[in-house]
């Protein structure tokens, strides 16, 4: 398998397994790690880390040999194919975090942008080079990106096609933060923290945070208005309070 998904402790574990094209997306490829999403899904994972196998990249991009000498169907279905994929990683009801060791170029990039969160590290390169192929992102990276870094940022980077090194990506947000050590380590790090609160709130707060980023503030408030109300009438809301009376550390049991 090209996609290998692992289960250790609380975390899923899926690895590009691909060292031999820098774990390039061959469509075949994305259809395995459709599958392989629908398991983390079902499973009992309260987190997910993403990581590529080798030294040399998080995911190069797209197979490029695939590209050639299709039709415009095959074209339109090949750009609905990834971005239902990376919609599905959007969609997980559990945090997600990419980590970005070497490159991350083209439709890597945009796997990682579908994640909850982005690690680098200090050897990460990344960009969306597609315009030098006389092409556009099309697996979500026009609409990902400038919801991340802004729009001014993110047409120049679209546009220019250049290469962002680690320590820019984590000074203009592109990634969370710069760490080092083995790459799943790396994740397992960053998640630590959060999952130690009720996968509920968690939920909650991102949909409150990304359903409401694109809408007008009244809106905004009124979805965290809403999803606020919501959270009290869990079980974990409960625990919470209850513990903080009693100061002790709460047990939740994500409902």
């Amino acid at each position: 398998m090209s996609v290998n998904l692992e289960y250790k402790g609380q975390l899923a574990h899926i690895r590009l397994d691909r060292p031999q094209a820098m774990n390039a997306l061959s469509f075949s490829i994305l259809h395995e790690l459709s599958e392989r999403l629908e398991e983390v899904a079902r499973s009992q994972a309260r987190g997910l880390v993403f990581t590529g196998a080798g030294d040399k990249a998080f995911c190069a991009g797209a197979d490029i040999a695939e590209l050639t000498g299709r039709n415009l169907m095959a074209e339109l279905d090949g750009a609905a194919l990834g971005q239902r994929v990376f919609n599905r990683i959007a969609g997980l009801r559990i945090p997600s975090v990419a980590v970005i060791h070497g490159y991350a170029f083209g439709g890597g990039l945009e796997l990682a942008l579908a994640c909850t969160f982005r690690v680098a590290t200090r050897n990460a390169r990344m960009g969306l080079p597609e315009v030098k192929l006389g092409l556009i992102p099309g697996y979500g990276g026009t609409q990902r990106l400038p919801r991340l870094v802004g729009e001014g940022r993110a047409l120049e980077l679209i546009l220019s096609a250049r290469t962002v090194q680690a320590v820019e990506a984590e000074a203009i947000g592109l990634v969370s933060r710069i760490d080092e050590g083995e790459p799943f380590e790396i994740g397992r790090r960053f998640l630590e923290p959060i999952l130690k609160n009720s996968l509920c709130a968690l939920y909650f707060a991102r949909e409150a945070v990304q359903r409401g980023y694109g809408a007008s503030l009244a809106d905004g408030l009124r979805m965290e208005r809403d999803l606020s109300t919501l959270s009290y009438r869990t079980d974990d809301a409960a625990e919470g309070l209850n513990a903080f009376v009693q100061k002790r550390t709460p047990t939740f049991k994500d409902c």
